[in-house]
């Protein structure tokens, strides 16, 4: 069982799928599920470190606005909460999440704080000061404005004063802003720190690695057994047919499924 592994927890960001091609990239497998997975599912998949997707929820609206199952703040992994994943968090752990005054959406410049493990020597220029700035995408309209105990902030700029926070013992860390997409300049950089670092995950998945497991597997599961398998000409069932061809060959029996 592969242990270098990486779980993103989704809550409806349009960038979920980017964080795990991102993941991947870098290396490591990684895997998407809804922010609701069971508990038994988080605990098999057995990640060494998750990420909390983005959203568009607001975690003070009333009803069921999304949260982190919370069980996983306790298994002694490390965590990266993006946007909507970092206010969550921060709920759930006791701060503070509010709407802010002016949304922000688009370009920003922000300042990495207390040479955190996960920004620091991370920065596309610094200041007068030599305080490292980072430029970033920032779309969120609310923002946390009370820490839950044992964080500190590790980047801000004006009108979001908490753009980052982490628990360093813990290593929970929350950025406000998108990492995974290409407008943060340095956001493959932070997500690798964060994998590669902070997770001490190995960069040794690649997409024909997993063929090889996944065809390895295929005869395990099937052994002497022959497979009938309906194929509609989709993406999901012409994948499933060419793994399980490779893996079985002439045991194989595909049966064309019209859907009209």
């Amino acid at each position: 069982m592969r242990k270098n592994k990486i779980l993103v927890l989704d809550f409806g960001s349009q960038y979920s799928q980017l964080i795990v091609r991102r993941i991947r990239e870098i290396g490591v497998y990684c895997e998407l599920l809804p922010y609701d997975a069971d508990a038994s599912a988080i605990s098999e998949f057995d990640p060494k470190g998750i990420i909390l997707s983005g959203g568009p929820a607001s975690v003070y609206e009333e009803g069921d606005s999304p949260s982190a199952p919370d069980m996983i703040f306790d298994l002694g992994i490390p965590l990266l909460g993006i946007c909507y994943g970092m206010q969550t968090m921060a709920s759930q752990l006791g701060g503070t999440v509010v709407a802010a005054r002016k949304r922000e959406f688009g370009f920003a410049e922000i300042r990495a704080r207390g040479h955190s493990g996960l920004l620091k020597n991370i920065s596309d220029r610094t200041n007068a000061d030599n305080h490292g700035l980072l430029d970033v995408w920032m779309s969120h309209g609310d923002k946390v404005t009370d820490l839950p105990k044992g964080f500190k902030v590790i980047a801000s700029n004006e009108s979001t004063p908490i753009a980052g926070m982490a628990d360093e013992v813990l290593n929970f860390y929350g950025l406000q802003f998108h990492p995974e997409v290409t407008h943060t300049a340095q956001g493959s950089e932070i997500l690798k720190r964060f994998i590669i670092d902070v997770c001490r995950c190995k960069a040794d998945w690649s997409m024909p690695s997993f063929v090889d497991d996944q065809v390895s597997r295929i005869k395990r599961t099937v052994g002497d057994d022959e497979v009938i398998l309906g194929l509609s000409g989709g993406v999901d069932s012409s994948v499933a047919a060419a793994l399980i061809q490779k893996s079985i060959g002439p045991k194989l029996t595909c049966v064309f499924v019209d859907n009209g």
